[in-house]
């Protein structure tokens, strides 16, 4: 039997307290705050999300792409500071190894969602990498 990489309770722990940074984030609290009606109902849907991800619960049956895609005025820089906030407060966690493959996801999500929004902002333009800007 395969040891588990993380417990439902560190999995809480890492959301829980990424979270409550970016909700006093400078940069992201305002877009957030303006998007997010009920937080104690989206972050039990974020928990849910990041189970599936790393204990691969299969518990979020949502799409975050339409969500995110239509969101206006985001730029490379919300992306890149929403990674930033992740990997520190992942950073800070007592598993590391639930850490780091959290942190690569957290990697391919900023990537796919800003790939996902540029497109659908301006189909017709080839979209640019997060590191590219």
């Amino acid at each position: 039997m395969a040891t588990e990489l993380c417990t439902e309770d560190e999995v809480a722990g890492l959301v829980h307290a990424f979270y409550a940074r970016v909700r006093r984030d400078d940069l992201l609290a305002p877009i957030f705050n303006a998007h997010v009606d009920d937080w104690e109902r989206h972050l039990a849907t974020l928990v849910d999300f990041w189970s599936s991800i790393l204990r691969r619960t299969g518990r979020f049956t949502g799409a975050p792409m339409p969500k995110h895609a239509v969101l206006p005025g985001l730029n490379a820089e919300l992306f890149q500071r929403w990674l930033q906030l992740f990997r520190e407060t992942a950073g800070a966690q007592s598993n590391q190894a639930m850490a780091t493959q959290a942190c690569v996801m957290a990697a391919r999500i900023a990537e796919s969602l800003w790939m996902g929004y540029q497109i659908n902002q301006d189909p017709d333009r080839l979209p640019k990498a997060l590191a590219d800007g």
